[in-house]
């Protein structure tokens, strides 16, 4: 956490102007306010990150959504007061989610980003390796998973969702199926071509079904358990943030999670799947109330990415 004496500041070389979001409970106050950078947050000062900013003489929480050069403000800017964490975590697709969910819900920005983006955990930032470099995704021809010779529909699928086509499909499990076996054989297939793959499921019970699925089909042992991040309250604070932290810095490359993992900006994603979309469980108890599967469709549609409803 970085902070600055009010008698050293000096305003950035470059881009001096930030555009916060403070995580105020005031709708009307829902929009971004211009401050002033000192050049000796200018490196940490970035995109997406959390700050700490003054508003009507009170610290409060907020996320920098972008550097300019200049304010239309007329009048005297505050200094940004302290960049709590230089972790780009509110990146600019999950900013346009997040707004879009809002809007939808006819509720407040601040809202859905406390659903979207886990409490910081300082240990949590220094223990995961920084980004790992995007490889993209791997060509050539598309083969069936395991347990879905019978579905032929699902190599067209894959097709699109290999080249980033925002394919959409509705898939019933079988009779006799093994729903969290034929998922994880799904998804290592997407994983194995170079891309991300995001799980959403009812609870934890299904969420330590699905992922113990997924680890036996990314190899099993510590190969599996390096590929496949778990996102859910059960877990508690501390392990959620640095799973997400790893998800979101490319080390996951399977994540499983409950209804808020669906928020996870993942880089490299590939391929949206939500499992029992009929679960109450997939309806956010607090305002704006949005519903796992409506964010899946928007993120979709915002994003271009391939979504997969499957139910039992």
């Amino acid at each position: 956490m970085t902070t600055t004496r009010p008698t050293s500041r000096v305003p950035a070389a470059d881009a001096p102007v930030a555009r916060v979001l403070p995580l105020l409970a005031v709708p009307h106050l829902d929009r971004e306010f211009d401050y002033l950078v000192p050049e000796s947050l200018a490196a940490e000062a970035v995109p997406g990150c959390r700050v700490r900013v003054r508003f009507s003489g009170r610290l409060v929480d907020g996320f920098l959504i972008e550097r300019v050069a200049d304010s239309d403000h007329r009048g005297e800017l505050a200094w940004l007061e302290r960049v709590v964490s230089p972790e780009p975590v509110l990146t600019p697709e999950l900013l346009r989610l997040v707004t879009a969910v809002a809007r939808r819900g006819v509720g407040m920005r601040s809202d859905v980003i406390r659903l979207a983006v886990p409490p910081r955990h300082a240990s949590a930032e220094k223990s995961v390796p920084a980004a790992a470099p995007a490889s993209g995704p791997t060509l050539g021809p598309v083969e069936l998973p395991t347990g879905w010779e019978d579905h032929p529909m699902v190599a067209r699928f894959l097709e699109a969702v290999a080249a980033g086509a925002p394919a959409r499909a509705v898939w019933t499990v079988p009779p006799g199926r093994d729903w969290a076996r034929a998922l994880a054989a799904l998804a290592d297939s997407v994983r194995r071509r170079g891309l991300q793959v995001l799980l959403v499921v009812p609870d934890q019970r299904d969420v330590d079904r699905l992922a113990a699925a997924c680890r036996t089909a990314a190899g099993g042992g510590a190969a599996g358990r390096d590929l496949v991040a778990e996102l859910s309250a059960g877990v508690g604070p501390s392990a959620r943030y640095r799973r997400w932290l790893r998800a979101v810095r490319g080390h996951a490359r399977i994540v499983v999670g409950t209804r808020s993992a669906v928020f996870a900006p993942l880089p490299e994603l590939g391929l949206v799947v939500v499992h029992d979309d009929g679960d109450d469980s997939f309806v956010e108890p607090r305002a704006p109330y949005p519903h796992t599967r409506d964010v899946a469709a928007q993120r979709s549609v915002l994003d271009g990415v391939p979504v997969l409803f499957s139910s039992v």
